[in-house]
């Protein structure tokens, strides 16, 4: 007959007694007190490593749906758990509740929000009911008789038998959500299991405390920075006008314009002041308003707007430089006349054509004692649309200049034939072709500015 088998612990593989069949029985000779110290202080080495790696891999997540992540599947290699679902609640505007769930669908998680709050440990835990601090074991969930009627039908459809419930709290962070992972069968973690996750949890609630801070700057960053841009584009007679803005984390000065002048003309600017954060963002705001005010005494000479700008900028901020472009132009003549200053050229997209416009190789604002250009002129064809960007638009890709303006030529010949008369269509897909799988949003210190102008 063999030994019977250990309990069942959640996570822990049960021991494999030794037979009892031997030839004869053995006599238990105590084990030496330094092999006793040794394999405890060898179990502390393990743990802390596995500790300091997860950890780690904590530390490196920058944003906080990564770092979410990485702490549900690490909650569940600590505690010994398959599946298990986080609930973010941090208090103060800017940041929602956020729930994610580990092994669970979007339609688990939602029987799941069906339960009552307080029937479960996840939400007394969020509710900081006295006695939670340190997480709550649900054992034998479909075993205990005061289990609430919906939890235990929800437990039932989704197939969890035991529960283990963390707040996500620290002294600093104070209490930010909870945590919850659920097993299959009836088990709870050892108090070894317990103490590790407890550890991470902790350290995991400062680390999300600090992404929460920095994804609040940078909401109030982007907030600033639109409101620094037009708040709706001109309407004018014979042109459609679309425009894309991203702001990189930091905040920088990457600006665009849209200007109604005399006699249904327009004025359309592109812009970057150098550096990034508040600094960047001030001195844009300012370019920004000096040169519509130039615009409005002489557009129609974009030379002059531009080194009227040059001036301003060397007299008043002579340690920064920036680039800008300003197009005057005619929609009902189909007339652009334009002079740039160290700027991208724009690009021309229509039935028949796909090209940059050839512009003369100027300095940016800043750079020289005095600068001056000589403007361009061009007419659009019905139905072309003028692409002016900023270069932000191309260093995003990662890719070296040469080939960042190839795959911006490629991005807007692909336009299809039925989204060209829309320059919103035309603008979203060089956006979405430019920067694929979430780069426009990337943590890119670069801004990009995409300004469509579709010619009727």
């Amino acid at each position: 007959m063999s030994a019977p088998h250990l309990p069942k612990v959640a996570g822990i593989d049960p021991e494999v007694p030794v037979s009892t069949h031997t030839a004869a029985p053995l006599r238990e000779v105590p084990a030496a007190p330094g092999a006793f110290i040794q394999d405890r202080l060898a179990g502390w080495v393990s743990d802390l490593t596995t500790l300091h790696e997860l950890t780690e891999r904590l530390a490196g997540t920058a944003t906080l749906d990564a770092a979410l992540n990485e702490l549900l599947h690490a909650g569940a290699a600590l505690v010994g758990a398959r599946r298990g679902l986080l609930v973010l609640e941090p208090a103060g505007p800017g940041t929602p509740s956020t729930t994610l769930g580990l092994g669970l669908s979007h339609a688990d998680l939602g029987h799941l929000e069906t339960v009552e709050r307080g029937a479960t440990a996840l939400g007394r835990v969020l509710d900081g009911v006295p006695g939670t601090a340190d997480g709550i074991a649900g054992p034998d969930l479909l075993g205990d008789k005061d289990l609430d009627p919906r939890h235990r039908e929800v437990a039932t459809r989704l197939g969890y038998a035991a529960s283990y419930a963390l707040p996500l709290a620290s002294e600093q962070a104070g209490r930010l959500g909870g945590a919850a992972w659920l097993y299959d069968e009836p088990g709870e973690p050892s108090e070894k299991q317990r103490h590790l996750v407890g550890l991470y949890a902790r350290y995991a609630t400062e680390h999300l405390a600090r992404l929460i801070e920095l994804e609040r700057a940078r909401a109030d960053v982007a907030t600033v920075a639109e409101e620094l841009l037009p708040s709706r584009l001109p309407r004018i007679p014979g042109v459609q006008l679309a425009a894309r803005h991203r702001t990189g984390p930091r905040g920088g000065g990457d600006w665009y314009d849209a200007l109604p002048l005399p006699e249904h003309t327009l004025g359309l600017a592109v812009g970057s002041v150098g550096g990034s954060g508040p600094s960047a963002m001030a001195a844009m705001g300012r370019l920004r308003a000096s040169l519509r005010a130039y615009a409005v005494m002489e557009g129609e000479d974009p030379v002059a707007v531009l080194s009227d700008l040059e001036l301003l900028l060397r007299l008043t901020e002579p340690a920064r430089t920036a680039t800008a472009l300003f197009a005057y132009c005619e929609p009902v003549a189909r007339k652009v006349v334009l002079a740039g200053a160290g700027h991208t050229p724009p690009l021309v997209l229509g039935e028949r054509r796909c090209e940059f416009v050839e512009t003369t190789l100027s300095a940016p604002l800043g750079m020289l004692a005095c600068w001056e250009a000589p403007s361009v002129e061009f007419s659009p064809a019905p139905g072309e649309t003028v692409l002016l960007y900023t270069d932000g638009l191309l260093r995003r890709t990662g890719d070296p200049m040469d080939r960042a303006f190839a795959r911006l030529h490629s991005a807007a010949a692909s336009v299809p034939k039925a989204g060209r008369h829309d320059p919103a269509a035309v603008a979203d897909h060089v956006l979405r072709t430019m920067l694929p799988d979430g780069l426009d949003r990337t943590d890119s210190a670069e801004d990009v500015v995409i300004l469509a102008a579709h010619f009727d």
